[in-house]
């Protein structure tokens, strides 16, 4: 059996957290900050996890992260 593909853009988004939770960075926070507020901007900088019903499916594009 061949070994199974890592999605790549998959992976250079999402990382596994030590619990075997999957987590993100959010979006809206690459250009155009200038007509956001500073509360949402450094509400947009934090990390989150993914909700439970996608992680099936992360861990079938992430196998071995």
């Amino acid at each position: 059996m061949p070994k199974m593909k890592t999605n790549r853009g998959a992976a250079k988004r999402f990382t596994r957290t030590a619990s075997g939770r999957f987590k993100h960075r959010q979006s809206h926070r690459s250009h155009i900050l200038t007509k956001k507020s500073a509360k949402r901007i450094r509400h947009l900088r934090s990390v989150k996890l993914i909700d439970k019903c996608d992680e099936k499916l992360l861990a079938q594009l992430l196998p071995y992260s």
